[in-house]
């Protein structure tokens, strides 16, 4: 059975747990070992997840899988970006899966929750960043309609950065 539910205060030693395995399960490759051991210690610890959780604009979700958390997402309504025209428009900032879950098609399942979600909330699109040598989420997002406008240096360290696409899909 699959569950998605919002993520609250108190779910932020799960969601650094979870956000700190997927991360390293699909981007633990992408720069040198201490670049990532650095960059996952800052950004995934519980201190930084539960920060993120009480800003007001961070909307957190967590999917389970009978009964087992098996990924997690962020997206923030109303957030610009200096190529896209739209002013009403969401960031797709995170969409993980633990990588045991891939093959259920679960980030199909929770990917649509953020997108329902979206366009309740009158959005006129989504847009993201993703890695551009990650190529099964760049087929997951070409799949699911997004296209590729433009280029992103996701900066991990001050001395390592990911050329990442900017990725946008309009309502």
């Amino acid at each position: 059975m699959v569950s998605i539910v919002s993520a609250d205060k108190k779910d932020f030693q799960l969601l650094s747990e979870i956000a700190r395995v997927t991360f390293l399960e699909s981007h633990g490759h992408s720069a040198p070992p201490g670049v990532i051991k650095s960059y996952v210690k800052d950004k995934f610890n519980v201190n930084a997840v539960e920060a993120e959780l009480h800003e007001k604009e961070n909307i957190f979700n967590i999917l389970t899988y009978n009964s087992k958390p098996a990924g997690y997402s962020k997206i923030i309504l109303n957030n610009t970006h200096p190529a896209i025209k739209e002013r009403n428009i969401t960031k797709l900032e995170r969409l993980y899966l633990l990588k045991e879950f891939y093959d259920l098609k679960l980030g199909h399942t929770l990917f649509q929750f953020n997108l329902d979600f979206s366009k309740k909330n009158e959005q006129a699109g989504m847009w993201l960043y993703t890695w551009k040598e990650n190529q099964r989420a760049v087929n997951f997002y070409k799949k699911a309609g997004f296209e590729i406008i433009g280029s992103y240096d996701f900066h991990l360290a001050a001395s390592h950065s990911n050329p990442n696409y900017l990725m946008l899909l309009r309502y």
